[in-house]
């Protein structure tokens, strides 16, 4: 995928200016002392051509990372004319030009614009070079010219001279070409790193919110089965008490003993998870933050809900082959939980319920059901949980009334997909 080259700061503008002042700077003076040393002889132009010269290489410079190609035409333009007409001025040009070629090939966007117009310039800079050669070549020869090259010989110094050009302009428009395609291969990978690294970033902040927030979800999920699963067998139990505490004070007793059990037991899981959400680095899951349940600790749900008026039946089907996870045992107690707290509140009066844990080699599945009133369980929070629970350990689960009456509560879970859920 391609990356766009970054945007222009103001550091970047601010320098290519200061460039083109030194370079104006320093080709005035070499104009001077080019035109004062008389390069060129009697052919040289003036002075002031020769400054406007200069002038007209340093405003492309100015602006050259903007429009890279208008930049490098305008120079190479400008300097044909310049060596054309013998103005004198050498140095600046040639660090103008090569300058421009660069910027083509380091900021120009669209690469076949920037290829385009860096060989048309070279190959136009060769070709002139190359008449300027024939030329040269071909004109009488004045033994008394000072300055000239001798021709004589297979290898003379005219030869020689001509080969010296040929090099240095190879070098000059290659190093300008070559630099220049390095250095947007290279503004290219640090944009793909930044950009990356901004998507990772992005991605880190993403994942740290829902990490959060699957953490509210978790400790709300498991607060609300402690709590709720308690507090409604206490009202329960105390309603009891109530009805028994004219007529017979001794089981009025047992009743308040079990609702100060049930009051010791809620605050010993309460404090357990609040110990776990406090550890530092702890990786334990409020899930499970009460280790100690699982599925041998269904049979305390079920003597809670008998003792609670809920007649409750408890039945195990078949052997495990292997212990589920911890995580999914918890997430079945927890189902169990929540579905006997509905049927005790919402089930009405003369109902029953009854719990069945099956296993066969590939899944355990979990059933509660009761006989009391078709809506008979919370549609809120609780069965929120219980899918949430379903859906963690990597299960299905089933929620709703019966057709002979009463409600049903189905959770099933393959053994394959609880060890991945697990893992």
């Amino acid at each position: 995928m391609p990356h766009r080259m970054p945007g222009l700061t103001h550091t970047q503008q601010r320098n290519d200016v200061v460039l083109a002042v030194v370079l104006f700077l320093g080709g005035m003076l070499s104009a001077v002392l080019s035109s004062v040393s008389g390069i060129y002889g009697d052919e040289q132009g003036s002075l002031a051509v020769a400054l406007g010269y200069v002038a007209v290489l340093a405003l492309p410079i100015a602006v050259r990372r903007r429009w890279p190609a208008v930049a490098a035409v305008v120079v190479s333009v400008a300097y044909f004319f310049a060596v054309t007409f013998r103005i004198p001025e050498i140095y600046a040009g040639n660090i103008a030009m090569f300058i421009a070629l660069y910027t083509v090939g380091a900021w120009d966007d669209n690469r076949r614009r920037a290829t385009i117009v860096r060989v048309a310039i070279i190959v136009g800079m060769f070709a002139w070079l190359f008449v300027v050669m024939f030329q040269d070549a071909t004109q009488p020869i004045d033994p008394a010219a000072e300055g000239a090259f001798s021709r004589a010989g297979a290898f003379s110094p005219f030869v020689a001279y001509q080969l010296l050009m040929i090099g240095v302009n190879a070098l000059f428009f290659g190093g300008a070409y070559y630099f220049g395609d390095r250095s947007h291969q290279q503004m290219r990978q640090r944009a793909a790193l930044e950009e990356r690294t901004a998507e990772l970033e992005s991605e880190r902040e993403v994942t740290a919110a829902q990490a959060v927030a699957l953490d509210r979800v978790r400790i709300a999920r498991e607060l609300h089965d402690v709590v709720a699963h308690h507090v409604s067998l206490m009202g329960v139990q105390a309603g009891v008490a109530r009805s028994l505490l004219a007529r017979d004070p001794e089981a009025t007793r047992e009743v308040l003993g079990g609702i100060e059990e049930s009051a010791r037991t809620s605050l010993h899981e309460l404090r357990q998870l609040l110990e776990t959400l406090r550890t530092p680095g702890s990786d334990t899951a409020p899930d499970t933050a009460p280790t100690t349940h699982g599925l041998s600790s269904i049979r305390g749900l079920v003597d809670e809900a008998d003792a609670a008026g809920l007649p409750t039946t408890f039945t195990v089907v078949g052997e495990a082959a292997c212990d589920p996870p911890p995580l999914v045992q918890v997430n079945l107690y927890r189902i169990a939980q929540e579905a006997l707290t509905n049927a005790r509140r919402h089930a009405g009066p003369g109902a029953t319920a009854d719990v069945r844990l099956r296993f066969d080699p590939n899944a355990v599945e979990l059933e509660i059901s009761n006989t009391g009133r078709r809506g008979s369980s919370a549609t809120g929070l609780g069965q929120l949980g219980m899918r949430e629970r379903a859906a963690v350990s990597g299960g299905s689960i089933e929620i709703g009334p019966r057709s002979r009456g009463g409600y049903l509560v189905r959770v099933r879970v393959p053994l394959a997909a609880a060890e991945v859920a697990s893992a």
